[in-house]
């Protein structure tokens, strides 16, 4: 475990003691979409460093919230996943997303990485569940070459990594446009209508999803 501590008999700074290092949180934040292996972290997490992810994971392993695991046949990869411990901290990155969004209104520096799960983070942040109540979909989102899907359950909504089985709703676009639309530089009736996020499947489900974005109802152009 991290030998860094504020030495302070606070909630806050036992929390920061445990997640508050450089790159913590963002560990757990690849993690939220799923399992990953330690050179799928390292792909996710550009300039952290062999030795300090490794320190990172040993950390979080120390404090229960992140274990090792093998995943079923034919994959059989050892991976890392969260606990129901370290799971329990989406909503503090989803918050932390969603509260440095006020930060993050200019379109991408040049030095800028990108990354699709990095999007579909923004994605699962800027749905608002207060619009999924009896809401019983899954929505699969193709971001560049990856996949994820959303699931939404009577205002309860995951992200995870990989197809769903059966998606109510297909959505693809590129990173740069899903970023754009969790972060408002792009509205969703304009992203659906422009062409730069293109859907397949139920035009209700799409209503739905679109509602969850916060903008206007999409309204298909009546054909001549």
């Amino acid at each position: 475990m991290s030998k860094r501590s504020y030495q302070q008999h606070c909630a806050v700074a036992r929390a920061l003691d445990v997640v508050g290092e450089r790159w913590t949180l963002l560990v757990v934040r690849e993690l939220l979409t799923g399992p990953k292996r330690f050179k799928d972290l390292l792909g996710g997490l550009p300039g952290i460093g062999t030795n300090l992810l490794a320190a990172r994971l040993k950390d979080l392993e120390g404090h229960g919230l992140v274990r090792r695991a093998t995943l079923p046949p034919p994959a059989g990869s050892r991976v890392y996943e969260l606990t129901e411990a370290g799971r329990s901290l989406e909503p503090v990155v989803v918050g932390l997303c969603r509260w440095g969004c006020r930060f993050f209104l200019d379109a991408p520096r040049p030095e800028d990485e990108l990354k699709p799960a990095w999007a579909m983070v923004a994605v699962r942040t800027a749905l608002d569940p207060g619009t999924a109540n009896e809401i019983q979909e899954t929505y699969e989102f193709r971001v560049d070459d990856e996949v994820f899907h959303v699931r939404v359950e009577d205002g309860e909504i995951e992200a995870r990594q990989g197809p769903a089985v059966s998606p109510d709703l297909v959505v693809r676009g590129a990173t740069r446009a899903f970023l754009d639309l969790a972060a408002g530089r792009l509205g969703p009736a304009e992203a659906v209508e422009s062409g730069v996020i293109k859907f397949e499947g139920d035009r209700d489900a799409l209503a739905r999803c679109l509602k969850m974005f916060g903008g206007p109802p999409f309204k298909e152009k009546e054909k001549r």
